[in-house]
């Protein structure tokens, strides 16, 4: 391992890491030296993820929790489970978010609204302060939060679930300007359309899938593995001098239509 991207010794806590985004970035630590906490709603998803690298990388390389992050509680018990395995959480990863309503604002509850922004935006505030305050007494740690280009721009049927994704970039902004004298960074990614089960809506459909290929300057869908990849470089060394920021990566989809611009 290049010692740019080195995570020996490191632990890492990343939500929603049973499939798709999280999984990889799980992966992609566990490579570095990391040990790794996978956590989603379904133990028995975790525990799969959780052998696989193990078996790969050596027993106790990683250890499985089922958490729902829109209960405090759960998340508590998350870190208390993470600490006691491991003694710390040197990197978190805020990756497990909910999108239940697909229209415009005007269709969304109250209750589905309240879902949304509690899952999403007040779960990622809830497991930063229980976290970033101990990475701060150490004198360092990375958290990275999974924003979405959805919280770039408007959208007529997404838009609770984009409104959520850009105060976790704003939520990302403040709490670096209270932790980084403390040596604790933290920043946001933006994927654009990834494949993922998540994502099955828009990369199922073929009429939306032409139009994100024609949109998009690399003309394809983006890979799990790709955003493990800035994943990977915000939570090492390679980062050390990155906070407060979002990245954005779309394959350049939110810079302009290529065949028209």
């Amino acid at each position: 391992m290049h010692p740019l991207f080195d995570l020996t010794g490191k632990v890492a806590l990343i939500t929603g890491s049973s499939r798709g985004i999280g999984r990889a970035i799980a992966e992609e630590y566990a490579r570095a030296g990391a040990r790794v906490v996978i956590s989603s709603r379904k133990l028995d998803a975790c525990e799969q993820v959780r052998d696989a690298i193990n078996a790969e990388h050596g027993a106790g390389t990683a250890i499985a929790v089922a958490c729902n992050i829109g209960r405090k509680e759960d998340l508590e018990r998350l870190v208390a489970e993470t600490k006691a395995a491991f003694g710390s959480v040197d990197i978190l990863v805020a990756n497990a978010a909910i999108n239940p309503v697909y229209g415009p604002l005007i269709a969304v509850s109250d209750d589905a609204w309240d879902k949304i922004m509690g899952t999403n935006l007040r779960s990622t505030w809830w497991l930063c302060n229980m976290v970033m305050p101990e990475m701060a007494e150490r004198k360092g740690g990375s958290v990275i939060v999974l924003s979405s280009i959805a919280g770039l721009r408007g959208n007529p049927v997404i838009g609770a679930y984009g409104i959520s994704k850009a105060a976790e970039a704003a939520l990302v902004r403040n709490l670096a300007v209270e932790y980084g004298r403390a040596g604790v960074r933290i920043n946001a990614i933006a994927p654009g359309i990834i494949e993922t089960d998540f994502a099955k809506a828009l990369t199922d459909n073929p009429e939306i899938a032409k139009a994100t290929m024609r949109k998009t300057p690399l003309g394809r869908f983006g890979r799990p593995v790709e955003i493990a990849g800035v994943a990977l470089m915000l939570a090492s060394p390679a980062g050390g001098y990155l906070t407060g920021q979002t990245l954005v990566v779309d394959g350049g989809a939110t810079i302009g239509d290529p065949l028209t611009v």
